[in-house]
Order: structure tokens, then sequence, then C-alpha cells
């Protein structure tokens, strides 16, 4: 376990200098923070948002009894969550550096989505334009799952999205730093009526294999 961890923080302590070299932008904008005390550690990569939060756009987990890094990712298709196994520093700074880019051109586009509609509004002689929005009916208050030492609170709510009649589960993890900062990381999982018995079939197969947090 002692050379896992070594393996571990020394990765940790050259990671923030390799991605500066390889990425003036990273360099500029992206910040990275090390939770080591979990069961499986993890490199959580952000940037800083002009309300002080962080928006996060990847996770490096470490498994410590197989000494080896890995990143986790959901697939709609398959309706389960792939594990990319990372052997080497070079491929989990090339990773990031992918994930970081990827945040990047998903963040432009949002900008440039609501800017087309700002322009469309100065076009229509003061009408009204057709912003799309999902309206969600919520069917639950938020659900503690998860709390420790009220520094760490995992929280789950349920809704219907009003026009699909899809499913929302929604889930809140809050973080409070040890400067009493909180930290919110918010994200939105939408599936069918059909897949929600698979779903629920699939982690109720599988309880028994997994491990309590720590």
């Amino acid at each position: 376990m002692l050379m896992s961890l070594e393996w571990f923080d020394r990765v940790s302590g050259e990671l923030q200098d390799h991605l500066k070299s390889i990425c003036e932008k990273y360099d500029r904008n992206g910040s990275m923070i090390v939770e080591r005390g979990s069961k499986h550690p993890r490199i959580e990569f952000y940037t800083e948002l002009d309300d002080n939060e962080r928006d996060y756009f990847s996770t490096l987990f470490f498994d410590p009894y197989n000494e080896e890094f890995y990143m986790e990712s959901f697939e709609p298709d398959l309706g389960q969550i792939s594990k990319v196994i990372l052997t080497d520093i070079e491929d989990i700074v090339d990773a990031v550096h992918e994930s970081f880019h990827n945040y990047l051109e998903e963040d432009d586009a949002d900008y440039d989505y609501e800017y087309d509609m700002d322009m469309d509004d100065e076009t229509d002689d003061g009408e009204d334009s057709d912003i799309y929005e999902i309206d969600v009916d919520w069917e639950t208050p938020e659900v503690t799952a998860y709390i420790q030492d009220n520094e760490v609170e995992v929280t789950y709510q349920f809704g219907i999205v009003q026009e699909t009649g899809d499913g929302v589960l929604k889930r809140i993890n809050r973080i409070r730093t040890a400067e009493d900062d909180l930290i919110k990381d918010e994200t939105n999982f939408i599936f069918s009526k059909e897949e929600a018995s698979t779903i629920i079939a699939m982690i109720a197969s599988h309880m028994d294999s997994l491990s309590e947090m720590e």
C-alpha cells in the first residue's frame, strides 16, 4: 500500500507542471485538487468561475490495490460506466488535456448559442424569441444519500420532464473545505421509462459488489 500511495503522490506532484507545459490555455485557466483520503484517491480538475465556485471537467482516480490510474465515463448507448486505465504519466496528461479542450469546446458552443439567441432578439423588433428550456416537475425534495462530519454531503432529487415524460435524477455534491468554502457540483441524468427498469435491475444485481464511501 505504501508503494502505491508513493506512486500516486509522485504523479500528483508532477502532473500540474506537465499540464502547464503542454497547454497554454490550461496554464491560464485550469487547476487541480488532490483528494488523498478516499478509498480510491483522486485528482479533480476544474476551472474557477467568476463567483469563486469551481466548474469540474475531469476526475482522475487511482486504484491503490492494482496500482493504476483510471478515468470513468458514462456510455449512453450501453447504459453503463466505462473505465479507461492510464498506464503512465504521458497517457494521463493526454487524457486530461483532451478532457479540458472538450470542456472548452462545449463552453464555447453554449456561449455561441446564447449569443445567437440574443442577436435574434434584436432583429425581431422586440418580439420574444423561442428559447427552449427543459421544464421539470420535481416529484421529491432533495434526499440526502451520504453525509460525513458536515464536510461532505451528497443528495439526490427525482423529477419528470414535462414535455417528454422522461425521468430526471439530479445529484448534488457539496464539499466544505478547510477554509470554510462551499464547493457545489451538480449533475443531471435523464432517462426513459424503458431505461429505468434496466438501470434499477443492474444496480440491484451488483449491490453486494459496491464498497461503502469512506
